[in-house]
């Protein structure tokens, strides 16, 4: 279980960089123009840019507390972060009608419950 937890958070990373880096690096007029982006023209520049770096903050918390054991608790309370900013995300492309991102965002949002609850349950990094 612990390596599937480890595989879990390595994806749930993956997904968070990309996303975080388009968000972060990725002008707003361009972003609006892709499929999916169409929330950002509603969005201001700073908004759009503050997603973005909490995303690429998620990358980091999801893994590396855990790999240098310095406060590796923050690896779940990244994963219940993450949550909070998946159910945004789900409401968020509900109200676009963009059904298959509502289903792409809750199969991440169904990734950081199992790490939440693998990592603050039964196989935490203190345990």
């Amino acid at each position: 279980m612990n390596l599937t937890l480890w595989i879990a958070a390595g994806l749930l990373t993956a997904v968070a960089l990309a996303a975080g880096a388009t968000k972060t690096f990725i002008p707003k007029a361009r972003l609006a123009a892709q499929h999916g982006g169409e929330w950002t023209q509603d969005a201001s520049t700073g908004f759009i840019k503050t997603l973005g770096v909490l995303e690429l903050l998620a990358a980091v918390g999801l893994i590396l507390p855990a790999v240098l054991d310095i406060a590796p608790v923050m690896v779940p309370v990244t994963a219940a972060c993450w949550i909070a900013l998946m159910v945004g995300a789900m409401i968020t492309h509900g109200r676009l009608g963009q059904s298959r991102l509502v289903l792409l965002n809750t199969v991440y949002l169904a990734l950081a419950v199992f790490i939440a609850w693998g990592r603050f349950g039964p196989w935490s990094f203190g345990s």
